[in-house]
This record gives C-alpha cells, sequence and structure tokens, in this order.
C-alpha cells in the first residue's frame, strides 16, 4: 500500500477510520470518495488545479455535441496531458452513467464530467455511493467532479465551489470560492500565478453570486 493521500482514503474505508480529503495548496480540502461541484468561468481550470495534487490518469467526460475540448497547451500549464483520458458520450443520460461507473471501479484518482444542467439529489447520492464504494474495493478513493455552467446548483454534493478568473496586463489570477460545505464555512482566495508558474493562494473577500462570473 503506498502513501498517498488517495490510497489512504481507500485503505480508510475498508478500516472505518475517518475519511481523508484531497488537499491543494495547503487551503483547498475535498473529502475523497465524495462528489462535489465546481461553478465559474474557470471551472475547468480548477478541475485541472485539483487533479495536478493527485497521481495517476484522470478521466474527463464531455458530452459528444459539446462545442469546445480542452487544449493540451491550456492542460499543459496545470498536469501533464497524457494523464488526461477523454469519454465523449453521445446521449445526455450516459454523462452521469459513465461517472457513477468510474467512480465505482476505484481505479481513476480522479473523475471530471462535464454536465448540461446540475444534477438532482437522486443521481449525486449515486454518485456518493458509487465512489464509496470505488474506495472500499478499488485501488484508490476517488474523488468525483461535477463542473456545472452558471452558479451550479446540483443538490446534496460534499462541496461547491467556484473560479473565475481576475487576469490583468502582467497579472495571472483567479477569484476562487468555496461556497458550500458539510463542514466548512463559506471563503474566499485570490489564486495567483508568478512569472515562473509558481501559484499562491491568499484570502480575498467573498463576492455577491452572479450567474454569468
Amino acid at each position: 500500500m503506498s502513501g498517498s493521500p488517495l490510497s489512504l482514503a481507500s485503505e480508510a474505508f475498508r478500516t472505518g477510520r475517518p475519511r481523508p480529503a484531497l488537499t491543494a495548496l495547503g487551503a483547498l480540502s475535498l473529502p475523497l470518495a465524495r462528489a462535489h461541484e465546481l461553478t465559474g468561468s474557470s471551472r475547468h481550470a480548477l478541475a485541472l488545479l485539483l487533479a495536478a495534487a493527485t497521481e495517476g490518469p484522470v478521466l474527463w467526460i464531455v458530452p459528444a455535441w459539446a462545442p469546445g475540448r480542452l487544449y493540451p497547451d491550456s492542460v499543459a500549464e496545470w498536469i501533464e496531458p497524457g494523464r488526461l483520458i477523454q469519454a465523449t458520450p453521445k446521449r445526455a443520460e450516459d454523462l452521469l452513467w459513465c461517472m457513477e461507473e468510474a467512480l465505482r471501479a476505484g481505479v481513476v484518482p480522479v473523475v471530471v464530467a462535464e454536465l448540461p444542467a446540475p444534477p438532482p439529489l437522486t443521481p449525486v447520492r449515486r454518485l456518493h455511493l458509487a465512489a464509496e464504494t470505488g474506495a472500499s474495493l478499488g485501488r484508490c478513493a476517488p474523488l468525483g467532479l461535477i463542473l456545472s455552467t452558471g452558479s451550479g446548483g446540483a443538490a446534496g454534493v460534499e462541496t461547491r465551489w467556484h473560479m473565475a478568473s481576475r487576469h490583468g496586463p502582467g497579472v495571472t489570477a483567479w477569484h476562487l470560492e468555496r461556497r458550500r460545505a458539510r463542514l466548512d464555512p463559506p471563503r474566499a482566495w485570490r489564486l495567483s500565478r508568478d512569472a515562473d508558474g509558481r501559484l499562491s493562494l491568499d484570502p480575498a473577500l467573498l463576492e455577491p453570486e452572479t450567474a454569468g462570473a
């Protein structure tokens, strides 16, 4: 058994110990073997930021009819592009099915799904159960990331996050918020990247929610 957070979480499910969480940049914490929602114009970047805190493949599920795709150059700003596996279901109902089955297998550390609309409570509960099964029976405790447009609203998710760009002349930065969490209060940060590619996270003020931000 390796000492990675994902393998330790899998072991925790087998032994009944408290569930570990994925931690990124020292302050962002997402419980493993659960489904989380990412929103905002920079939600894709946030998913890649979280994936960078893990090892192994990243399954990215996107509708076959979606107009855009992830470009290797943009992916490479966060993770090695070779880690990314893209699945493109042709039917809307297959998006959540693919995510659920991948989480249940417990072999892919991060499963991302771009959804046309936030899912209701029952499908989200199924994702939680599938991720817990994967953690108990698979090789790792998978992290499920639902990417929703606007302000999101997936029912029953473990946490909800929002990230939007705040770039300017010579500045690469984002505004990041934890808008919902079962165990933590709302909080905001300024995420920035310097000229050498190093990321830093600093406290910020919560901003009013707007659907298009």
